[in-house]
């Protein structure tokens, strides 16, 4: 195989997040579900952002943290995304550069649409709930991937959260087509059970035909294949995909390749905010897994960054991932 410019392409949503704390009776009276991601419109994303405390805002989306947090970790990276060209879409802009990301998607101009935002209730067990106003990630089409950029990407690594617009879906396609046509490979999160839940037919599909590498936890997983028993659900993911790698919170992760099957403890964290746990996991995973490492150590370091980043507030701590870097050269391969 072909040496590439980048290590990882991200395909995601481009949000800017809002992380503030709340209380579970903030969350009722909101009428918000507890833990999960809501997609709200324009006018519920103003009261929503009323009512919330005073937070944090970054860059964020999942994949976006992924790209971010992988960037940290020395894997040379890009993402695309659609930001409108206004204040928070130029916000997003900075700060994943900053990151070391390349941003090459030209912003949806000529629109009312902003970019998109998401607003995070972290409560007092370190659980978060998500409230998403999409906003410009929707016009993400296929005319937003560029096949010289997915060409050059050892692995193309592509956002759940993205799959509900049809336009997205027909990228996920185009890319994944495109990747494998180079010789490359497609890594997918199904990121939200609800998300898959409604397409999982669609799912069940990229999984099957298009995806090599299998990001999901444990809701996710059984969502996509309609069972309660996740090491049912993980044994099915086994016999579609070359990797699939589940997360289970405090009881780790497990990794599941052909006959070789790899489980690694959580590793110890002073919770905070779990927001972008499963990010960073994922970051860890494909960095690790770009510069040669075997399975084991790959999850070993998706572990290490997911812990890291659930110290903090916000999907990003980026100063709180160094040194991970150095410990993963120390690893065997």
């Amino acid at each position: 195989m072909t040496a590439t410019r980048f290590d990882l392409l991200g395909i995601g949503n481009a949000i800017v997040d809002v992380v503030a704390t709340a209380h579970d009776s903030d969350i009722a009276r909101l009428g918000l579900r507890k833990g999960g991601m809501t997609l709200i419109d324009a006018a519920q994303a103003v009261s929503l952002y009323d009512a919330m405390a005073p937070g944090i805002e970054s860059s964020g989306g999942s994949v976006g943290n992924s790209c971010a947090v992988a960037a940290t970790l020395g894997a040379r990276v890009a993402f695309l995304g659609k930001v409108a060209d206004d204040v928070l879409g130029r916000v997003f802009r900075h700060d994943i550069e900053a990151a070391g990301v390349h941003f090459p998607t030209t912003p949806l101009g000529g629109s009312e649409v902003p970019t998109a935002r998401c607003l995070i209730m972290v409560t007092p067990d370190a659980q978060r709930t998500m409230s998403t106003y999409l906003g410009a990630c929707v016009a993400f089409s296929a005319d937003d991937v560029d096949p010289a950029l997915v060409a050059d990407a050892a692995i193309t690594y592509l956002e759940g959260y993205l799959f509900d617009p049809e336009p997205a879906q027909e990228a996920f396609r185009y890319a994944a087509r495109l990747a494998r046509q180079a010789g490359r490979r497609v890594a997918l999160s199904l990121s939200d059970p609800f998300c898959v839940g409604r397409h999982r037919a669609a799912f069940r599909e990229l999984v099957r035909d298009q995806t090599d590498i299998l990001f999901a936890n444990e809701a996710e997983i059984c969502s996509l294949y309609e069972t309660d028993d996740v090491f049912a659900a993980a044994a099915a993911a086994r016999a579609e995909v070359a990797i699939a790698v589940i997360t289970r919170g405090a009881a780790g992760s497990m990794v599941l390749a052909g006959p070789v099957a790899v489980e690694v403890a959580a590793e110890p964290a002073q919770v905070v905010d779990t927001t972008g746990a499963g990010d960073a996991y994922a970051a860890g995973f494909l960095a690790a897994l770009t510069q040669g490492k075997n399975l084991a150590v790959a999850a070993l370091l998706g572990a290490r960054a997911a812990a890291r980043v659930i110290e903090h507030y916000g999907a990003r701590p980026i100063g709180a991932l160094d040194g991970l870097n150095a410990a993963l050269a120390g690893l065997e391969d």
